[in-house]
């Protein structure tokens, strides 16, 4: 199929909601993220994208593009026409049975996000989220122990459900638990002594109890 290949660098918008869902994305290097603005007018980060996962699958029901989509760093996007791409998948139905398949993969991912964070305190979706990041990283054979995460403390919390104030203090407390390491130089910096221990933390037994820096580090421990 004819793939339109293009750079983008951080803030680039890739994506325009309410457009005619014309092109599909993948994203072959770099970052994005996609957003929607909530009822306030604020925005609103539904989803994160990393190498190999497509953008656009939620436009398909309605023909229309349902939210932006923004590069987070220096990357590639390869674009396909969606009504070639059908026409290609009508003579090659492995073409669809592919598609199909990454599009209940990062649905169900999504899914599984949602479900388990609405579920978490904050400390822990927070944890979750790095995690997460360091997760998908790990899977594109990519350094996962120290990690950039592209997104302002907002933008975070945007996409936890979570004011920025309690983004930053649970990444504090976090990096007085010694889960994570944060650059105080860099402060999108974030280093993981210890996945396992990140993961442990994340699925602690009913969940984690927020107290105090003491009790935190005790439960981890």
């Amino acid at each position: 199929m004819p793939t339109t290949r293009r750079s983008f660098r951080p803030g680039d918008r890739i994506q325009v909601a309410h457009s005619a869902l014309n092109w599909l994305h993948i994203v072959n290097l770099g970052s994005c993220k996609t957003a929607t603005l909530s009822a306030d007018g604020n925005e609103q980060v539904v989803g994160l994208h990393f190498k190999g996962d497509w953008i656009g699958f939620d436009g398909i029901a309605t023909g229309f593009c349902i939210s932006d989509a923004y590069a987070m760093d220096t990357g590639e996007l390869w674009s396909l026409r969606y009504d070639l791409l059908l026409e290609a998948a009508a003579r090659q139905p492995a073409l669809m049975q592919g598609v199909f398949a990454v599009m209940s993969h990062q649905l169900t991912q999504d899914r599984h996000r949602t479900r388990s964070r609405s579920l978490m305190p904050a400390d822990a979706r927070v944890a979750d989220f790095v995690r997460s990041w360091a997760d998908s990283l790990a899977e594109r054979n990519l350094r996962c122990d120290e990690i950039t995460l592209r997104m302002s403390r907002a933008e975070i919390g945007s996409y936890l459900g979570l004011t920025l104030e309690t983004v930053s203090r649970a990444l504090t407390r976090l990096a007085r638990c010694g889960l994570i390491g944060l650059d105080e130089t860099r402060r999108r910096n974030i280093t993981i002594p210890s996945a396992k221990a990140l993961v442990d933390f994340v699925r602690q037994p009913g969940g984690y109890q927020q107290a105090s820096d003491t009790d935190a580090c005790r439960s981890v421990a």
